[in-house]
């Protein structure tokens, strides 16, 4: 049964331009959006948009998620735990570290519900693809928070068949924990990519959510995962992703990228962002991310000049060379 879109296109025609391509000098492409940022007390101090509306953070869930594992008896610390909030691409230590917490559990890839996928770094997949290998679940990009939710199933005694299901123990204190950390009701049900439930709050909400996991008092399971996202960027995401390179050189910076254009932040300082880009086009983020650290101040000396400008505005190639760039549009 198809279910009838929330936001209308009313609302989403209304959004602001948050970002622009220009190739060979011509504007071929626009990206409309929403952006919000809060301060730690959850005030907005930004923004522009429908913040307020229900949407599909996508994996920007995740350390929330990672969280309310913990509070259920999840036993992880350090790079594997980074990895349970993790969207990651199926690089080695990734699929190892998938592995080991699996079997930490008693548990193997067969136990996983998540869809068979290839790894999204391109050396890796060049190489399983030379030597014959196929697509499965432990290289898909949420195998390691899927490894999680079966190793906290197994720590406190649920069925590890149903994990996915949303009215399973472990999904409804996800979904407790996503509303008190977003304060607000999760207002839809979904299924999301990789199979688990996903949980519709607001934009604001999103950034609030982030901002409270930053500023959790130290040991508590949200700063927890904050922490381990924060010490092992490349954990997260990957050795070469945008996430990891801002996480890398701005101390205390939390990211975490979702689907459909969806990005969420929060500075060392609790202050937190969160946007969602209408049509989903996931190559303008990082130019909305870093235009939205620079509008709060974030010191981004720490990244190379050269990699800096290319996250600030990612080059559009023609003929296999620069002749435009997306660039960042907001409208503050």
């Amino acid at each position: 049964m198809t279910q009838q879109s929330t936001l209308s296109p009313e609302i989403s025609a209304g959004n602001p331009i948050l970002a622009e391509v220009v190739r060979s000098g011509f504007t071929e492409s626009l990206h409309r959006g929403a952006v919000v940022a809060v301060a730690p007390d959850g005030e907005v101090l930004l923004s522009a948009g429908t913040t307020d509306r229900p949407m599909f953070p996508r994996s920007s869930n995740k350390p929330m998620q990672a969280a309310a594992m913990l509070r259920c008896g999840l036993d992880l610390d350090g790079p594997l735990l980074a990895l349970a909030a993790a969207s990651h691409s199926g690089e080695d230590f990734h699929v190892a570290g998938a592995r080991e917490i699996l079997a930490g559990a008693g548990l193997t890839e067969a136990d996983l519900q998540c869809p068979p996928d290839l790894p999204g770094d391109e050396p890796t997949l060049r190489r399983l693809l030379r030597a014959g290998r196929d697509a499965d679940r432990v290289h898909m990009n949420c195998s390691g928070k899927h490894a999680a939710m079966l190793a906290t199933c197994v720590a406190r005694g649920w069925p590890t068949a149903s994990y996915t299901d949303p009215d399973h123990p472990l999904q409804q204190e996800i979904r407790r924990e996503v509303e008190r950390l977003a304060g607000e009701p999760v207002a839809a049900t979904g299924v999301d990519g990789c199979g688990a439930p996903l949980f519709a709050i607001s934009l604001a909400g999103l950034a609030r959510a982030f901002g409270a996991v930053v500023g959790a008092a130290p040991g508590s399971p949200e700063r927890r995962v904050a922490d381990a996202m924060r010490a092992h960027p490349q954990w997260t995401s990957g050795t070469s992703r945008p996430e990891r390179a801002l996480m890398a050189a701005v101390p205390g910076l939390l990211v975490k990228a979702g689907a459909q254009g969806v990005e969420a932040f929060a500075l060392a300082d609790g202050r937190a962002a969160a946007f969602k880009i209408d049509d989903g086009a996931r190559e303008a983020r990082p130019a909305v991310t870093v235009a939205l650290l620079r509008a709060l101040g974030a010191d981004l000396s720490g990244l190379d000049p050269e990699r800096l400008r290319k996250l600030a505005s990612p080059p559009v190639y023609g003929g296999g060379r620069e002749v435009g760039a997306i660039r960042a549009t907001l409208p503050f």
